[in-house]
């Protein structure tokens, strides 16, 4: 049996069990919508929901799984945004909505992004699938081991832009997990989502002008993404995010008739968000909750650090309460690989979990022989530690 060390900390604090806060009428908010969540982002705490778990065609919202593999591998230096790509014609024949990139143009991978992120380009999508996996099929084979890997059993693709497809399909739980996932562990797409007009291959003869189909980033206050999506099947889609103070909110409505009814309602969905809770930040990304001691590793003390950003959603104007930190400890082995996560922090209250992160090691520890031991030993002895 796996063993764990719990450690609990009571502290007093502006708490409220957290439920999920709805209308009296969920219907009411986006009525017009066939499925809908609203997630605090930094918590994934769930303030809405309408039908979150139906299988629906998700259109270019699909998207957002190919730009997080882009971006590890940005972040991993297998490929770097200067980087030149080659069109290929399977890229340029891309339907659709398209940047108009042609066969055999050579561009960068930074404005492939961009294309991607800003106008939904098919093409740009697909011509990055191929830098990456050699295929578009080969690609769609790693966004399927993605959602997999955050857990989802509701989401599958087809291909890699969200053209309709039999047995194509997501829901609005899965959507708002992984729009959390692109804006919690790459947060540099907001520097992309966020655009509302810019040039592609600025700096040539052969200048492209962009303009967001992402229309909340610049009339909506804090909103600075995240997808848009379109098809006949899936209708009129659309992954929001916004953020004032603190707290960022993702708001997920799918299967709206037009887009006018697509942004009013998102809008509407956000604008309950921010009446209705505020977050609180209880701890920063990267803090050190607790150092620990490991038998036979090379370091005698590792630091657990935050993962991520650890806080809680309140209503507003609440009232005191107690709350406790849980410090869950795994069964620790020898080595740990940078960055594993080793425990986590649970926030509860009245002995209901309100929020939790995990820990991790930001270092790599090694384990050390009996002979490394030994020589430790005399170096320490020497050194007057003993």
């Amino acid at each position: 049996m796996k063993k764990v060390l719990i450690i609990s900390i009571f502290v007093l604090h502006f708490l409220i069990p957290f439920n999920t806060y709805a209308l009296e009428s969920n219907d009411e908010l986006i009525k017009n919508a066939t499925s809908g969540v609203l997630m605090e982002a930094n918590s994934g705490k769930i303030l809405f929901e309408k039908e979150k778990d139906k299988k629906v065609s998700i259109a270019s919202m699909t998207k957002m799984v190919a730009q997080i593999i882009i971006l590890e591998n940005i972040e991993k230096g297998t490929i770097k945004w200067t980087d030149k790509v080659t069109v290929s014609k399977n890229a340029a024949d891309m339907g659709g909505s398209q940047i108009y990139i042609s066969e055999g143009e050579k561009i960068s991978i930074r404005d492939l992004m961009k294309g991607i992120s800003m106008a939904s380009g098919n093409d740009a999508t697909v011509a990055m699938a191929e830098v990456i996996s050699g295929s578009e099929d080969k690609f769609v084979e790693l966004m399927n081991k993605k959602v997999k890997e955050l857990g989802l059993k509701n989401t599958q693709f087809k291909n890699c832009t969200g053209l309709d497809e039999e047995g194509h399909f997501s829901t609005a739980y899965d959507m708002a997990i992984i729009a959390r996932e692109l804006v919690v562990k790459h947060p540099e797409i907001l520097k992309f989502s966020s655009v509302y007009e810019e040039y592609l291959r600025e700096d040539t003869d052969n200048k492209f002008w962009l303009v967001n189909t992402n229309k909340l980033v610049r009339y909506y206050e804090g909103a600075d993404g995240l997808k848009t999506g379109h098809t006949d099947n899936a209708k009129y889609c659309l992954a929001a995010t916004a953020k004032r103070k603190d707290m960022r909110l993702i708001a997920i409505v799918l299967g709206e008739d037009n887009s006018k009814k697509r942004n009013n309602e998102t809008m509407a969905l956000l604008d309950y968000g921010f009446n209705s809770i505020n977050y609180n930040k209880l701890k920063e990304k990267g803090e050190v909750i607790k150092k620990i001691s490991l038998d036979k590793a090379n370091k005698k003390t590792v630091e657990l650090v935050l993962e991520d950003e650890l806080g809680v959603v309140e209503e507003k104007n609440a009232n005191k309460h107690k709350y406790k930190y849980d410090i869950v400890i795994d069964n620790i082995k020898l080595p740990i690989k940078k960055n594993s996560v080793v425990g986590k922090i649970i926030v509860k209250e009245n002995d209901k979990e309100v929020s939790r992160a995990n820990l991790i090691v930001e270092e790599e520890i090694k384990d050390v022989n009996y002979f490394d031991l030994f020589i430790n030993s005399i170096k320490e002895i020497s050194s007057g530690l003993y």
